[in-house]
């Protein structure tokens, strides 16, 4: 298996409502990309694209994009897993590269969200649950992970402060994220006051603040050989490790306790090929679909024990001056969550990092990065660690 390196990426604004239509969305973060790896649409072998097909209008949203990008007649291949699908297209594109069927692949990722009402979204996204014995009983994602939050402070004492302290460091790195739906400033005060917008309940002890927002966008990686990233790119970020796992769809198979096991088994398998630990990491990008959800990867990340993920927030340790920067380009909480779109977001973030290419987010000196995406309510889970040497 030959080494593979990123060379180029992109991201389209994530906005709330896209005007265009999809594949005039892929192209926004296609032809960044394309212009940060310094090629053309000829010289992508293959391409590989990302979405819940559930949002879609369009049936086999890849012939369409693969078609207006100009990526035609090389091969297209289409992903779908849930929230994580860029980041598996990622696996797939490393895959083929590595083995040596193609040289060069965009992964595109991106949803169009707001072509359907927000009722029909969250209706499509219960039906990620089991719909036979779990989702025609109401099962949403919000109910979900406050399932896991209950858990979780009832075996550790975590608190509603803790989860705001979340969002609250999300928004401090969003207002400073131009591609990012949310760019306001939180305050903890904002959970509290029944006034306030953040307060307002949403599925106990959830509240609005502790809540990603579906959003419009796409994400575009393009991977290449070691040969091939040789020759076109002067600052490659090597792809060293990939994990994924899944875990039972339905919660009785669950323990609610334990966090996300399939992020954990994901984390397990991407260090042990890319031969470093949780100490190694410099800088991280975590699935913060709600607030909980970034306190549940510190654990099952190993950047914590289980129950000492609140501490990390409490003591700043994942601020960008902290022992373990995560989400400093504000998450899912403040970027919002184009399903198909975001673990290209993410990738894209910590690829930037590992140039020295973040701006005002960028933390000193990055050598090793991770990227922590998962599908549903931890039914897929996928953990790519990147580096630049």
């Amino acid at each position: 298996m030959g080494k593979v390196a990123i060379i180029g990426v992109g991201q389209s604004k994530f906005v709330r409502s896209y005007p265009g239509s999809i594949r005039e969305l892929a192209f926004e973060a296609f032809k960044e990309a394309a212009l940060d790896a310094g090629i053309s649409a000829k010289q992508i072998d293959a391409s590989v694209l990302c979405s819940a097909p559930e949002y879609d209008k369009q049936r086999s949203p890849s012939a369409i994009v693969a078609e207006y990008l100009g990526l035609n007649p090389q091969p297209t291949f289409y992903v779908e897993t849930l929230c994580s699908s860029s980041s598996t297209g990622l696996k797939l594109a490393y895959s083929l590269v590595a083995a040596g069927l193609h040289e060069v692949v965009a992964v595109i990722g991106l949803q169009k969200m707001s072509e359907i009402s927000s009722a029909e979204s969250q209706e499509r996204m219960g039906r990620g649950g089991d719909i036979q014995w779990e989702s025609p009983f109401g099962t949403m994602m919000p109910a979900y992970y406050a399932m896991y939050a209950k858990a979780h402070m009832a075996r550790y004492g975590t608190t509603l402060e803790d989860l705001a302290a979340v969002r609250v460091k999300a928004a401090t790195y969003g207002q400073i994220n131009d591609r990012a739906v949310y760019r306001k400033a939180v305050t903890p005060q904002m959970f509290t006051d029944p006034a306030e917008m953040m307060a307002g309940p949403v599925a106990s002890p959830l509240r609005v603040g502790d809540c990603c927002a579906n959003a419009d966008g796409a994400s575009c990686i393009i991977v290449a050989s070691k040969a091939k990233a040789a020759d076109l790119s002067k600052k490659p970020v090597w792809i060293l490790g990939v994990g994924s796992a899944t875990a039972s769809v339905n919660l009785s198979g669950r323990d609610l306790f334990t966090g996300l096991r399939a992020a954990e088994q994901a984390a397990r398998q991407a260090y042990a090929m890319a031969g470093v630990g949780p100490r190694d990491i410099d800088v991280a990008e975590v699935h913060d679909c709600f607030t909980i959800a970034e306190i549940m990867a510190y654990e099952n990340l190993g950047f914590a024990e289980p129950g000492e993920g609140p501490e990390l927030i409490r003591t700043r340790q994942t601020y960008k001056e902290g022992r373990i920067p995560v989400n400093v380009d504000g998450g899912l909480l403040s970027k919002g969550h184009p399903i198909g779109a975001t673990g290209g977001s993410q990738i894209r973030t910590i690829v930037l990092q590992l140039r020295g290419e973040a701006g005002p987010m960028q933390v000193k000196d990055p050598r090793i990065g991770l990227v922590h995406n998962i599908g549903g309510v931890g039914v897929y889970g996928n953990v790519t660690i990147l580096g630049n040497q």
